[in-house]
């Protein structure tokens, strides 16, 4: 793990609310309504891995699951476990996706939702998708995210930043290598990444094992509109939006234009 993806987390980037900001509202209810889907009924035993502080972590558990939640950073954790007043996560630990201290078999579902993308090499890559493989019990599910290879170019031009020569190479390094650098730790351009294609993702996570369920684009392209924030706080226009971003979630053509590809998938 990149030192500099620590340090993101724990100085520049304020992961216990990101949630409830901007276009990642959308990304947060569009995650809950996929996992509301292929979920097996509580109660069950989910591990999440990379969960930050725990905002999926914590919905979860008031459902009745057991969940266990674990991070490398160790803010996240500390900030979780402050959270958890009355203990209704099973653990919340620093750990990290490619070694996982749970028995094998032992887990009805992981959550990916990060690590994949902090992750550049794709030897470590595999290395994740294998350790929640060994994990999960036989036809466990797997929810995994990955940064679209054009988020970037997409979130430059929706801000301007696109014409800054310093995030000009960024992006350029993006689209060419699918491999996101932002050496000065400006904190407006993320931190180290890798940003994939839908079909990229896709083949590591049949590489590593698993049987490929649905990849769906999580914000489709509603992540670009300008006027988000009031369109998100009209309750009419929300599900509108909601309802048309449902029917082509999984269109191929549109998929990469989201900020974030969801894949779901199941364990032999």
């Amino acid at each position: 793990m990149d030192r500099d993806v620590i340090q993101y987390y724990e100085e520049l980037e304020n992961e216990s609310d990101r949630l409830d900001r901007g276009t990642a509202r959308l990304e947060s209810e569009k995650t809950r309504e996929i996992l509301r889907e292929y979920l097996p009924a509580p109660p069950g035993r989910i591990l999440d891995v990379g969960g930050g502080p725990g905002a999926y972590a914590f919905w979860l558990a008031e459902q009745s699951y057991e969940v266990h939640l674990v991070d490398i950073v160790p803010l996240h954790i500390e900030q979780a476990k402050e959270r958890d007043k009355d203990g209704i996560l099973k653990s919340a630990e620093i750990g990290d996706a490619r070694n996982l201290d749970f028995e094998t078999d032992s887990m009805d579902a992981v959550l990916l939702l990060g690590p994949l993308y902090h992750l550049p090499e794709r030897p470590d890559r595999l290395a994740a998708l294998e350790e929640s493989l060994r994990v999960l019990k036989p036809e466990g599910v797997l929810f995994c995210v990955a940064i679209s290879r054009f988020a970037s170019l997409l979130d430059g031009m929706r801000k301007g930043y696109l014409f800054d020569p310093v995030f000009s190479r960024i992006v350029l390094k993006d689209l060419v290598e699918g491999r996101h650098e932002n050496p000065d730790m400006d904190p407006r351009y993320f931190t180290t990444a890798c940003f994939h294609r839908p079909e990229e993702l896709e083949e590591e996570i049949t590489d590593a094992g698993f049987e490929l369920l649905k990849t769906s684009g999580l914000e489709g392209p509603a992540w670009l509109l300008g006027d988000f924030d009031d369109l998100w706080a009209d309750e009419t226009k929300r599900k509108e939006l909601l309802t048309f971003l449902k029917l082509v979630e999984t269109e191929t053509s549109l998929i990469g234009v989201s900020a974030h590809i969801l894949s779901v998938a199941k364990a032999p």
